[in-house]
């Protein structure tokens, strides 16, 4: 076993890249990295607690997501406008969610609560979203993304022969208010973006992955260096801030080939199966964190 100076960790080396690559293996097909099921296993598995875990976190999607993000681009599944206008609402949000961790919610009984309820909010939306008889499934065509197009009031693309469109402001505003959640949660916002554009704005999850890790690896990056800036003013406190790198690595290396892997056979996953992937483990993660708190 090796111990990890700044998050105090003991455990064997090779057990965060193990867990990493096989929860991101899942939820890359989604378009979520994986960092909001990492964040409770570091907690309560590994005993990291402070929130140096937040930016930890963050650092494992900078490393893990561009394999992941890659593969989507190169099978033309990437969604260029959507990318860009998630990253615009999520990299403000994302900063104003670190300082809500950093003076708001230090305990990690609280933490837990909050990040229990907005997993539950997020699998109840997806549980909705799957019982509309509208949710059909995607007529056959090429499987990629064409015809993209976006200006100030809407966005849209073709996939399978149909034409999708979404709100511009609609998707900035909804990436803002979860930029700032994600911030407090140290995931960078793609756990939350992905289901919405799903549940909320109708897009097929086959094309919502590749933009929604991409904005979660903007935002993640930010985040990173927003901790990492402010972790000198807290020195003197006794509060860690600052992120464990080498932990952050490990699970960062582990989740480069689960994402790389995750993405390359999403196609091969029916869209309905990988929705209810995403709803057992937000719904599950979620009663385990609330119900604990107020059951200990």
């Amino acid at each position: 076993m090796i111990e990890f100076a700044i998050s105090g960790v003991h455990t064997y080396w090779w057990l965060p890249p193990l867990v990493a690559f096989v929860v991101s293996f899942f939820t890359s097909m989604g378009g979520v990295s994986g960092a909001f099921l990492l964040l409770p296993f570091q907690m309560s598995v590994l005993g990291f607690t402070t929130p140096a875990v937040s930016p930890t976190n963050l650092v494992y999607n900078v490393v893990a997501i561009p394999s992941g993000v890659y593969r989507y681009f190169r099978e033309g599944r990437m969604v260029w406008s959507l990318m860009w206008v998630v990253v615009a609402g999520t990299l403000p949000g994302v900063v104003a969610g670190a300082f809500i961790r950093i003076h708001y919610l230090p305990d990690p009984g609280p933490f837990k609560v909050f990040v229990g309820c907005v997993l539950l909010y997020i699998g109840l939306r997806m549980i909705a979203e799957m019982k509309k008889k509208a949710a059909a499934a995607p007529v056959a065509g090429e499987f990629v993304v064409t015809d993209s197009r976006m200006s100030l009031t809407r966005l849209s693309f073709k996939f399978q022969g149909r034409r999708y469109q979404a709100s511009t402001p609609g998707i900035f505003a909804m990436a803002l208010a979860v930029g700032v959640v994600g911030g407090v949660y140290g995931i960078g916002g793609g756990a939350i973006v992905a289901p919405f554009f799903v549940s909320v704005f109708g897009l097929p999850i086959y094309t919502v992955a590749g933009a929604a890790l991409m904005g979660t690896f903007v935002t993640s990056i930010a985040g990173v260096a927003f901790y990492q800036i402010i972790a000198p003013y807290y020195a003197g406190s006794g509060l860690s801030v600052a992120p464990d790198w080498f932990l952050g690595a490990l699970f960062g290396l582990g989740g480069l080939a689960g994402m790389y892997c995750g993405a390359r056979l999403q196609r091969l996953v029916p869209a309905r199966w990988i929705k209810l992937m995403l709803i057992v483990i937000l719904v599950g993660t979620a009663l385990r964190y609330i119900l604990g708190y107020f059951l200990a």
